[in-house]
């Protein structure tokens, strides 16, 4: 089964929303997950990307994908999409792609913060996966420490295997490992990015277990639309 839109579609005279092209899942969604309807402050309007799993996205960085994510990503702004943003970091591969053929500001992950902050380390689902290909599509530089979730771990599993059970508690306890194994490697980091937009829910819990400040994409969205200056 896949995401179903949380709210009925508005009319584009209703003003402008934001476009969130979604991958195609079953996994359950807590709040400040992309997916989620409570986590963003401004009008959303979601988009499911046929056959766009987390499989042929993260792990094989399908190209045949990026044609289907223009049409969808066109389709909204048709309707009247302010802004772009997706539901997978690893899309960073595809932001000046999907730039290019698109009017309106295009915010594929939260890795594109990383040139702006201070020493930022990145926690990503798959560390193997998230290449130097994918940090050059935002912009960072690609010796950016990179700290992936344990493969063996459940939330692993329930994310990119598309498994529809979630202990939040187990979830939470494996990304602070994660946070944890980062800063053994690199103790002068100044700043965590969470590149996988599923792992915001546990934000808070990273940075009172690292006293670090956390920055994912509901962030960096919620802070480049406030620019725009568009009513909410």
């Amino acid at each position: 089964m896949a995401d179903a839109v949380p709210h009925p579609v508005p009319p584009a005279a209703d003003g402008p929303f934001l476009g969130v092209l979604m991958l195609q899942t079953r996994f359950p969604r807590l709040p400040g997950d992309v997916g989620h309807p409570a986590t963003f402050t401004m009008p959303v309007r979601r988009r499911i990307v046929a056959g766009a799993t987390p499989q042929r996205v993260v792990r094989e960085a399908d190209p045949a994908l990026l044609a289907p994510f223009v049409a969808a990503a066109r389709e909204l702004v048709a309707e009247g999409a302010a802004a772009i943003t997706t539901s997978c970091g690893f899309l960073a591969r595809w932001q000046h792609e999907l730039q290019a053929v698109l009017a309106v500001p295009v915010w594929t992950s939260s890795l594109l913060a990383l040139p702006a902050l201070p020493r930022p380390g990145v926690i990503t689902v798959d560390a193997a996966a998230l290449d130097a290909a994918v940090l050059r599509g935002a912009g960072a530089d690609p010796s950016t420490p990179v700290q992936g979730l344990d493969p063996a771990s459940a939330l692993v599993r329930t994310l990119l295997e598309d498994r529809d059970e979630l202990d939040a508690a187990a979830a939470e306890a494996t990304v602070l490992d994660a946070a944890a194994a980062l800063l053994a490697r690199a103790p002068d980091l100044q700043s965590l990015v969470l590149e996988c937009t599923n792992l915001p829910p546990y934000a808070a819990a990273l940075r009172r277990a690292t006293g670090l400040p956390v920055h994912h994409l509901p962030s960096l969205v919620e802070a480049r639309w406030s620019a725009l200056g568009l009513r909410r």
